[in-house]
């Protein structure tokens, strides 16, 4: 055989594995839909994560056959073009923009999109604005939503949604109050105009694959790839993820239904505890008169100010917010994007190769 002509897979009795091929062929089946939307190889997406999903993260995943996407956050326009710029130098493959509709500067950031020509922008956040729906549209991009519930999912494809994400609440980060086994039954069977990619919790191949045969397109993975090599994460922070389990990641708690508190998974951690404190300081703050009910729920709201990069970044695992879905349980080592997509990928086969 030609020295570039990889060798057949064999099977355990020493023939050509013809069940890889029928695996691979399947599994190609199941995410077309996906695949051919993103552009990719595979249809995995990488979740965006402030601080994280920049340049390094985002190429690599991109470069591994997946869909990398930037997690703009609150960058300036100026910076979202550096960023954008800086990634397309690391990679030819598609990839995307994550921006939060809640940005004071959301249209000029869609605007440094299309000039740039990013192929996909990702609103999130909230129900996109129509004007922020048709500056994307008209500008050429393809438009990911976020769909917390079936009749919100209806409302952004007939708003112009060329795709959704339907995340559940075992995700890190900002959550919903929903499991994604919940929102799978109840938004999969009943969106079929575009395509649906799932998140929250993924961990494994095997899971990918249960909710392909669902009916979904892809999968986002985020939690599953802070700590990939390429990823700039902190060392402190990545061995926290290494070192945690599932029932480490929970949702931060309101004290007082007075101020409410948006849920945000995360490790638990000398911060997370202190949040709690925090919260009853200020509240007997505001009995006494001491603050107005305003002015008390800015207090809360600002204890977590920056935290996430003190974290992530600096290493204050102790302090800082300690973001991180459920699926950390199965963060068991650092490894290259690469490795950690083909071995998603690996067990999806395997799964489908054990059937009869």
């Amino acid at each position: 055989m030609p020295p570039d002509v990889p060798a057949p897979e064999l099977s355990p009795h020493g023939f050509p594995d013809r069940g890889i091929d029928q695996a691979r062929a399947a599994l190609d089946r199941l995410w077309a839909r996906g695949t051919a939307f993103l552009g990719t190889e595979t249809a995995i997406m990488g979740g965006a994560m402030s601080w994280l999903s920049e340049r390094h993260l985002v190429s690599a995943i991109s470069n591994a056959g997946g869909f990398g996407v930037i997690a703009c956050g609150a960058m300036t326009p100026a910076l979202l073009e550096e960023e954008i710029a800086a990634t397309q130098a690391m990679t030819s493959k598609p990839f995307g923009v994550n921006l939060i509709t809640m940005h004071p500067d959301l249209d000029a950031l869609i605007a440094v999109c299309l000039a740039a020509r990013v192929g996909h922008i990702v609103l999130a956040g909230g129900i996109p604005p129509g004007a922020a729906v048709r500056a994307v549209k008209d500008g050429g991009a393809k438009l990911i939503c976020f769909a917390p519930a079936l009749v919100l999912a209806k409302r952004l494809v007939r708003s112009g949604a060329d795709a959704l994400v339907i995340e559940g609440s075992e995700a890190g980060g900002h959550i919903g109050p929903v499991s994604l086994t919940v929102l799978a039954q109840e938004i999969l069977p009943h969106i079929r105009d575009v395509p649906v990619f799932v998140a929250g919790g993924l961990g494994r191949g095997e899971a990918i694959l249960a909710y392909l045969e669902l009916g979904a397109a892809g999968a986002q993975l985020g939690t599953r790839f802070v700590c990939a090599r390429e990823s700039v994460a902190h060392p402190r922070f990545k061995q926290a993820f290494i070192r945690a389990n599932a029932r480490d990641a929970l949702p931060s708690i309101q004290l007082d239904e007075r101020f409410p508190v948006i849920p945000v998974r995360g490790l638990v951690n000398a911060g997370t505890r202190r949040f709690l404190a925090h919260q009853a300081e200020t509240r007997d703050r505001f009995e006494s008169g001491e603050l107005s009910k305003e002015a008390a729920q800015l207090v809360i709201e600002r204890f977590w100010a920056g935290a996430l990069r003190r974290a992530a970044i600096e290493g204050d695992i102790e302090e800082g917010s300690m973001m991180a879905g459920q699926s950390v349980g199965m963060v068991a080592a650092e490894q290259p994007t690469a490795e950690i997509i083909a071995e998603l990928i690996g067990q999806a086969l395997a799964a489908l190769r054990a059937r009869p």
